[in-house]
Formats: structure tokens, sequence, C-alpha cells
């Protein structure tokens, strides 16, 4: 079928939930779990609302938000549209409310159409995609694809000590009944997903927008190094267990290892304790993340990371410990929604060229080992993001809007005529 949306009401869309959760140099202020996330939630909430009895809205037990517009009855199952409000941070205004504000336009003009859509079409609003405020990352829409282990994040802490597990029970989440989401896939027949790229190659290339192929795997480890903490003036050198030291010498090599393999390494924080001047560090953390978009060659990574931070634990006469809070194996894209993406992005006036992979992970990662899945990115400029200077040009926003639209139509049109197999 054929579907337009309107590229303008989704920018002003986008402009009103700024204004109302950052303002216009301040950037956003939607950390998941937190008062200013629930209260943009409520304001999806009201934009949802104004399209009438025709969309249901409810929350499932992992804390994301659902809207269903129901489809003619004709075709079983249902196609999912959306993203994730929550923002890291004085974070952008496009960063994950770009995908909700172009999914709630998708279910604005399907309301407002004579008669009802082919299928079913559900928007979702995930929760806590960024894991900004615990380090843990896609925490709905992981619980809704069955790899959230409770016991795996109970303890993980945001800056001021509050766990993840009572940061979710403060707004009526439950972490223990949280796989209880998992049925809300049961019949998704699709999942589209439409975000800024948060990068530079379309930008680099001069294309306004285009399909992605998948995403990058990941792994993210907390390493801990555990020494002696000494008097800065009374100790030799050759006789410290100095943790810092070790920390920072792994961390040299962590780098090298993101060079030689293609991919990238990153480590994000070095926190040291008991971090004054006059004293050796006895105890440091690591925060650690990798990323490939080959699973072997992301394994290969791991073990060359540990390694390194092995051999270096022993340099110092130290000791170390590694703990995973997060890890997604590389997701290709369903092919034939690929392709369909690319045409309408060509069409829509974003220029044709091979899809791009995704260096930064999406809630499309844990959907789409189990749904068909694609997504479209518009070209950012500058090109960063988690920033309040995270930005895109007017023409590359609506030429992935008007891309994304058409793609959804093609995938309804898809599900209609019998493609596309069902989750179960």
């Amino acid at each position: 079928m054929s579907l337009q949306i309107d590229a303008g009401r989704v920018i002003a869309d986008l402009r009103e939930l700024a204004a109302a959760s950052g303002g216009e140099h301040a950037g956003a202020k939607r950390l998941a779990w937190s008062p200013d996330w629930s209260a943009a939630r409520e304001w999806l909430g009201g934009k949802l609302a104004e399209l009438g009895d025709r969309v249901t809205v409810d929350r499932d037990e992992a804390g994301n938000l659902w809207a269903q517009l129901d489809g003619d009855g004709s075709t079983d199952g249902f196609v999912v549209v959306g993203s994730h409000i929550d923002a890291v941070p004085s974070g952008g205004w496009l960063d994950g409310c770009l995908g909700v504000m172009a999914a709630l336009e998708v279910l604005r003009t399907l309301a407002a159409a004579d008669a009802p859509p082919p299928v079913t079409v559900r928007l979702v609003d995930w929760a806590d995609e960024e894991g900004a405020r615990f380090g843990r990352s896609l925490v709905g829409s992981s619980a809704v694809a069955g790899t959230l282990d409770p016991d795996d994040v109970r303890g993980l802490l945001d800056a001021q000590g509050t766990t993840l597990q009572d940061a979710l029970a403060s707004v009526g989440v439950d972490l223990d009944a949280a796989a209880g989401a998992r049925s809300r896939l049961d019949g998704a027949r699709a999942y589209l997903e439409l975000h800024i790229e948060q990068g530079p190659v379309l930008l680099d290339t001069g294309r306004l927008a285009s399909a992605v192929s998948g995403t990058f795997g990941d792994e993210r480890y907390l390493i801990g190094f555990t020494g002696q903490s000494a008097h800065a003036g009374s100790t030799p050198m050759h006789l410290r267990r100095d943790t810092l030291a070790a920390a920072a010498t792994a961390a040299l090599e962590i780098r090298e290892v993101g060079i030689r393999h293609g991919g990238v390494t990153t480590v994000g924080s070095i926190a040291s304790s008991p971090g004054v001047i006059t004293a050796i560090a006895g105890a440091s953390e690591m925060m650690l993340d990798l990323r490939h978009l080959e699973a072997e060659v992301l394994a290969t990574m791991l073990a060359e990371c540990r390694a390194a931070c092995e051999d270096a634990a022993r340099t110092f006469d130290c000791e170390v410990a590694f703990r995973r809070v997060f890890g997604a194996t590389p997701t290709p894209f369903h092919p034939e929604l690929v392709a369909l993406a690319r045409r309408a992005v060509d069409a829509a006036g974003g220029g044709d060229g091979p899809p791009i992979p995704s260096g930064p992970l999406h809630d499309a990662t844990e959907i789409g080992r189990l749904v068909p899945t694609v997504m479209i990115f518009a070209q950012s400029d500058p090109p960063i993001s988690h920033t309040e200077v995270e930005d895109s040009s007017e023409e590359a926003l609506r030429v992935a809007i008007e891309a994304y639209g058409a793609t959804v139509g093609g995938a309804l049109e898809l599900v209609a005529a019998g493609g596309l197999e069902a989750a179960r």
C-alpha cells in the first residue's frame, strides 16, 4: 500500500518535544526512569490520545509503551514501528525520538484514513535504549527479546548509588517480572525503525539518507584492578602495586586491538581510589566497550583485550577481574526489507547507494534477531550525537521521514500478500 506521511508534522512534533524536555541549548532531559523521562512519555501519551479510540495504548511488564491501531482483520499478525524517547544527559533533539515521532505520524496517517490498514500496526517506545544511567543499553527491547537476565543487571548502580532495580520500581516496573513482556512479539511480522546516523558516512558521501544493512556486535565489561594503596612519597616505583598504571597500560593496548582488527575499542572511564594526589591507586575500575560487524572478529578482539588487561596486571603486581555487563551479537537486517528501504530512500531523493552498517546499537539489534527488521538513517550534520549540538538538516529529515513512511507502506503490502514470517 502507498503510505505518505507528513514530514513537516514529524519535525514540528520533534521541536515541540525538544522545547518541553530541555530547550534549544540545554540538551535533552529524558534520562530513562527519571521524572523527566516520565514527563516526556506523558507528552507522547497526549499525542496518542488525540488519535481517538481507534488507537489503544498500554505498557508492558518491562516498561515499554505500546499503541495499537487494528487492521481490517484480513491478515494475521502485526507490523511494529517505533524507537525510543529516552536520551543521554544533555543529548540531542533527534536521537531516538525521531523514530518515535515518525511512528506516531504513521499511526496518525492510518487512523485518519477512511478504512483500516490491511495489517495491524503497533507503535512502540522502548524503555531505556540508551543505557546512559546504568551502563546497560536496550533494557526494554532485550526484555521483549528474551535476552535480559535480571541477575546480570540488578546490582548495577547509577552515579547517585541507585540500583537499576530500584529505578525501575520507582515507575512501577518489577525487574523480575520484565520477562513477561516477551509475549509482545508473538505474531510480529516486521519491525521498522528510523534514526539519525550519528556518524559521518552519509555526510562524507553526500547522501541524505540510507537503508541500514545491520548493526555491529557489542561487548561491554567492567574491569577491576586490585593492588595496594600506599603513600606516594615513601613507596619506591619498583615496589608499587599501582592499579591506575595497570589500567592505563592496558587501555593503550586495547586501542591497538581496535585498530588492528578494523573494529572499535573504547575505554570510556577509569575510576581509581582512594583518588588523592598523595596516594597510589589501590583499586581501579575500567569501562570497556568493543564493537565489530563480524562475530568471530569481535570474539578475537575481546580475547585480546582481556589478555592486555591480564598482562598489565602481572606487570604491576595487581589482580584483575572481569564483569560482563552487556553483549549483543551482530545483527544483519532482513534483505527484502533492506531492498525495500533502499528503493524508498532513492525515490525520496536521498540518493542511491549501498546500505550502510550501524556502529551504534539500536533496539533493532535485539528485535532483528527474532523479527524481520530494517532501519533507515538520516544524514547527521554535524556527524556527532549524544550532545546538544546534534543536528540534521531539514532536507535530510524530510527525505528520511518520507522514505520511512513509504517503507512502512511497502512492508504492510508485503505482509498482506503473505510475505515475512511472524515471530514465534
